[in-house]
């Protein structure tokens, strides 16, 4: 060990370097995201790989009806896009809405603007000047925050004074804490690991719009794969890969699916 040690120590701080100055891998939280988003997009250019190394009939129908493929890829496209800007964008955090309703508030005001700072688990508190005056976690939120969040529930519903344990900032209704992002999201609806983000007030529509896009590209697919299937035979290990994307690509249609349905359904009732 003792001789293993003094070349292990360069390659320890030459690694340590090199992840300082990227960021998205020295966070391990950021780095499994990384791979997750990886992971996604090879398996998207797997399946239009496989049908463009295996079957030449798909490569002279591509050359005898180029808007055919032309249309697909742009689908294809179209959905990478969507999921890098889904998951780019911001759910929508409760303390961004606080800072943004305080800015205004002094704007109208005349005084300095309010700081907010973020509240974490190691924290604990945020702190809120108003006017020159800090408020601790302990204290209530600004008036006029406190105000719009009762003005939120609807006519004839309950009022509750709900406090994040973890943030200390006053919830609006369907606002949670999401302990991965360790931040209150508006409108929480859940935490999406293949994305990297959660899916809140702000980024629900480009999410809608995401799995809408993933689900016509899962269906188009799956029938160019049918279409491959009932062509002339092919050796045992080409029936083998097929078969396993197909039951790959037919687990993520019904799971895509079944989402494309239940957020519609959410749109509906909002």
């Amino acid at each position: 060990m003792g001789v293993c040690c003094p070349f292990l120590r360069p390659w320890d701080r030459a690694r340590d370097r090199f992840l300082i100055n990227l960021p998205c891998l020295s966070d391990p939280v950021r780095r499994s995201s990384l791979l997750l988003k990886l992971a996604l997009v090879a398996l998207h250019l797997v399946f239009i790989g496989f049908l463009f190394v295996c079957d030449a009939e798909f490569i002279e129908k591509t050359k005898r009806d180029p808007w055919y493929m032309a249309s697909y890829f742009l689908l294809f496209s179209a959905t990478l896009v969507q999921y890098f800007v889904t998951s780019g964008s911001s759910p929508g955090y409760v303390i961004d809405a606080m800072r943004d309703v305080c800015e205004t508030d002094a704007l109208f005001r005349n005084v300095p603007t309010n700081s907010i700072q973020h509240a974490s688990r190691q924290s604990g508190s945020v702190v809120v000047t108003v006017e020159g005056e800090p408020a601790s976690g302990g204290r209530r939120t600004p008036t006029s925050w406190g105000k719009l969040v009762l003005d939120l529930y609807p006519p004839g519903t309950s009022l509750r004074n709900l406090t994040c344990g973890y943030c200390h900032v006053e919830q609006p209704p369907r606002a949670k804490h999401c302990h991965d992002c360790d931040r209150c999201v508006l409108q929480f609806d859940h935490h999406c690991v293949w994305l990297g983000t959660c899916v809140g007030q702000k980024n629900h529509c480009k999410f809608w719009w995401y799995i809408c896009e993933e689900t016509a590209l899962c269906i188009w697919t799956l029938i160019m794969y049918i279409d491959y299937m009932s062509n002339v035979a092919k050796p045992w290990w080409k029936n083998a890969v097929i078969t396993l994307l197909l039951v790959i690509l037919v687990i993520s249609l019904i799971f895509v699916l079944l989402l494309l349905i239940f957020h519609r359904w959410v749109f509906n009732i909002s």
